[in-house]
């Protein structure tokens, strides 16, 4: 595992791919997808936020109605993206729909060479200090009744290690992520859960949102990443 830390980010490009690229968000009503789409927005790209029931317009953003679960329609929504963040999520969790839909992105993704992001889960992580286990069944991060959603999540990263399209990264959040404040200062690894100050394992979905638009600019070569906040 390696890890690094990254300064504040500003509202601007921070890397290899230049403002002006159109993003599509999938998933972008949601707690992640929303703050992705605004973080995108923000920074000057061209932000399809694709949902079954899209909010009203913010600038830069295009709001998009899809239903994820059909494939045509998604794939014709994602025409004409230069990158694809999947923030998708379901409650209850529904496992077979989230592989669906993520392999149904790789599908339409591999036509064009569009990057893809998803946006999963901390469970496909490592656990600390125990390399063999994996956090969705460590019981010390993972309690019985959020075992189905850390599952979805590694079949879901799964699904993606198995496709034969290769152009994507799977960020793993830490344990805990939350709407809170944009500080812009996290940490970044690979297949460990990180923990911050304190032995917390936390970051707002404000600061994920800037990791996500970061990893999007300034890909690294990691398939598989994960982030927490720097105080």
């Amino acid at each position: 595992m390696t890890t690094t830390d990254r300064p504040t980010t500003d509202l601007t490009t921070t890397g290899t791919t230049a403002t002006g690229t159109t993003i599509a968000v999938l998933g972008a009503t949601g707690m992640v997808g929303s703050r992705v789409a605004a973080e995108a927005g923000a920074r000057g790209h061209r932000v399809r936020a694709l949902s079954r029931r899209p909010a009203a317009d913010e600038p830069g953003v295009t709001p998009v109605a899809v239903d994820a679960s059909d494939t045509d329609a998604l794939r014709a929504a994602l025409t004409g993206s230069d990158a694809v963040v999947v923030t998708v999520r379901t409650d209850p969790v529904d496992q077979d729909f989230l592989v669906g839909t993520t392999r149904a992105v790789l599908d339409a993704a591999a036509g064009a060479g569009t990057r893809v992001l998803v946006v999963g889960g901390a469970g496909v992580l490592r656990s600390p200090g125990t390399p063999g286990l994996l956090v969705a069944d460590d019981p010390a991060h993972v309690p019985a009744g959020v075992r189905p959603v850390a599952a979805a999540g590694v079949a879901q990263l799964a699904a993606c290690r198995a496709h034969p399209y290769r152009n994507w990264v799977y960020v793993a959040p830490p344990a805990l992520l939350e709407p809170g404040e944009r500080t812009g200062r996290y940490r970044r690894g690979t297949d460990t859960l990180l923990t911050a100050a304190g032995g917390r394992s936390w970051i707002s979905a404000e600061d994920l949102a800037v990791a996500v638009l970061d990893e999007l600019q300034d890909p690294g070569a990691e398939h598989l990443i994960t982030v927490v906040h720097r105080p």
